[in-house]
């Protein structure tokens, strides 16, 4: 009898863990879907599709110290551009256990700044995952990173 609750239990685990990693990964995949969707806003210039794919809280932080944009400010910002074009080279997604929140970070190739870094926060809602948080960094390599930042203070030290 031991062995027979020993042996449900354990066909039970398996069920839950199959379970939990299908929902994970079709999770992952519409995470994925709503980046590639974001990014491809972006680049056709269309706000309405873009800035619906954020949270009504959402944020985007950008490459200069001062851009920490909330959705309506950056809406305002975006909407007399044409768009800008990243594609995603590379992404790493991770969900919390409650399936509710997650967060990635993925490696962009842009025609005007080579390699960039998007990172952030995706929320569930009832309409699907919405960007709660997107930050665009340029990575420095390691190597460059003393004179890159020797030059960043001598700017700021000027503002």
């Amino acid at each position: 009898m031991r062995n027979i609750c020993v042996i449900i239990m354990l066909l039970v685990s398996q069920g839950c863990f199959a379970q939990g990693s299908a929902r994970s990964t079709a999770d992952t995949d519409a995470i994925g879907g709503v980046l590639d969707a974001y990014h491809a806003a972006a680049a056709a210039g269309d706000w309405n599709t873009y800035f619906d794919l954020m949270s009504e809280d959402g944020v985007f932080l950008g490459t200069d110290a001062d851009e920490r944009w909330t959705k309506s400010e950056f809406r305002a910002y975006a909407g007399n551009r044409s768009g800008w074009l990243y594609s995603s080279v590379r992404r790493n997604i991770n969900i919390t256990p409650d399936g509710m929140s997650a967060w990635f970070d993925e490696i962009l190739d842009s025609a005007s700044y080579g390699t960039s870094r998007g990172t952030g926060v995706l929320i569930r809602t009832d309409a699907g995952w919405k960007i709660s948080q997107y930050h665009l960094t340029l990575p420095i390599p390691n190597e460059l990173a003393g004179k890159v930042t020797d030059e960043i203070k001598a700017f700021e030290s000027e503002q």
